[in-house]
């Protein structure tokens, strides 16, 4: 479980959900863990309390925003001298606006993909920067099934995921020579404050399109995450791994 014990950790968007059980999984096998977040200090501190009673080394707290390029630059530099270089990047953060076409608006539409998908953007160009350097590099982008087969009523939030997929296969051919792997997971439906807040009907309707029969939960993308960062996985990139019970193949 200590096979990321030198390593650095940056996961964006780790205050809650599926971003928290990432950053304590990679805890536990010895990775140093950042845990960034933008607003919501509490729950960010609630996943360094986790990440502390795993027995996983001192996480970094740290608040920035991923859609504004100068934060996220300056960020980096911090923690790059208060902790030492990112060797494994993974982007989590992200919003969800829903609405039809029609009536979608225009500020919705840029809060969507400037966070989710520009968000990756800047994260990756800053870290890269020095995973060059030490070459060696993971960068693990957390896309969605939507992103894949679509959905209605997603329009922003279809375009941003499928964009990080076309991102992950465009930045690992970039980066391989300099022996960084870029990979994406696509969850599927994952047990989150929404899926709790469903009906019994609504969950079995939601069921009944997962081969598997049931969501999936936070655990099963993190598992996935840190199996990308690991060194098992050091001849995969470019890879989407769909982790969402045979729901889209």
């Amino acid at each position: 479980m200590n096979s990321l014990s030198d390593k650095i950790a940056l996961v964006t968007g780790a205050s809650r959900g599926i971003g928290r059980a990432i950053a304590v999984r990679l805890a536990k096998s010895g990775a140093r863990v950042i845990i960034n977040y933008a607003s919501k200090e509490a729950e960010a501190l609630e996943t360094a309390r986790l990440i502390k009673e795993a027995n996983g080394p001192e996480p970094f707290v740290i608040a920035f925003d991923v859609a504004n390029s100068d934060a996220v630059t300056q960020s980096l530099a911090r923690i790059e001298s208060e902790v030492g270089v990112i060797d494994i990047l993974v982007n989590n953060a992200g919003i969800v606006k829903d609405g039809l076409l029609l009536r979608y608006k225009d500020e919705d539409w840029h809060k969507v993909i400037d966070t989710n998908l520009t968000g990756g953007f800047y994260c990756a160009r800053q870290c890269a920067r020095q995973m060059i350097k030490k070459r060696w590099g993971r960068i693990i982008n957390i896309s969605s099934v939507v992103g894949e087969c679509g959905n209605a009523g997603q329009v922003a939030y279809v375009s941003a995921k499928a964009g990080l997929i076309g991102m992950t296969k465009a930045l690992a051919r970039e980066l391989a020579s300099r022996n960084i792997t870029v990979n994406a997971v696509t969850p599927g439906y994952i047990e989150t404050e929404m899926t709790a807040a469903l009906k019994p009907e609504q969950r079995a309707a939601l069921e009944r399109e997962i081969p598997l029969g049931h969501v999936g939960s936070p655990s099963d993308i993190a598992h996935s995450v840190a199996f990308l960062a690991s060194e098992e996985a050091r001849y995969i990139t470019g890879h989407v791994l769909a982790v969402n019970g045979g729901m889209y193949i």
